[in-house]
């Protein structure tokens, strides 16, 4: 494993993949530092910004590097979505998925993806906030939604660690 190269909009998933990157020695790259410092073809972990179930930024760091990993950062909860996230992005079954929680804060958003969200926080905040029978992870998600959150945190990237530690 030669480094951690991201994607990141709001900087959730730069704060991860500085916290990787301390936690493993790996230096972190965002993609467009990477294209100038990181040899085409060598072992990454590749982090992104999780929008609509896509993974920001992976189809082209699989392109020229070889993705090992995947962290997508997004605002469901650490541990969910990843066949949803493999499925989409065309993920082999060999590279293991980490999906982690994030910030979420519509103030830093950029660009379409600001309208974007403050129409979903509208409509599926609202549809969240009327439900009756919330389970756990929708209160969650409804939180961020109406109160921002911040979310990132060491302990999410537990599993991602762990199977760093394991392969190396």
């Amino acid at each position: 494993m030669n480094a951690i190269i991201y994607t990141t909009n709001t900087g959730s998933t730069e704060h991860y993949a500085k916290l990787l990157a301390h936690e493993t020695g790996l230096p972190a790259y965002s993609l467009a530092e990477a294209k100038k410092k990181v040899y085409p073809r060598i072992e990454v972990i590749y982090m992104g910004w999780i929008m609509a179930s896509s993974v920001k930024g992976y189809a082209e760091a699989a392109k020229r590097y070889h993705v090992c990993a995947v962290c997508a950062v997004g605002m469901g909860q650490t541990g969910t979505q990843a066949d949803v996230v493999r499925k989409k992005n065309r993920i082999p079954v060999n590279i293991p998925i980490f999906t982690l929680q994030g910030n979420f804060d519509i103030a830093k958003l950029h660009g379409p993806y600001r309208l974007m969200m403050e129409i979903m926080v509208k409509t599926a905040g609202k549809g969240l906030a009327n439900k009756s029978d919330r389970t756990p992870e929708e209160d969650d998600m409804l939180d961020m939604m109406l109160h921002n959150g911040n979310r990132v945190s060491i302990d999410n990237l537990g599993s991602a660690l762990d199977w760093y530690r394991t392969r190396n």
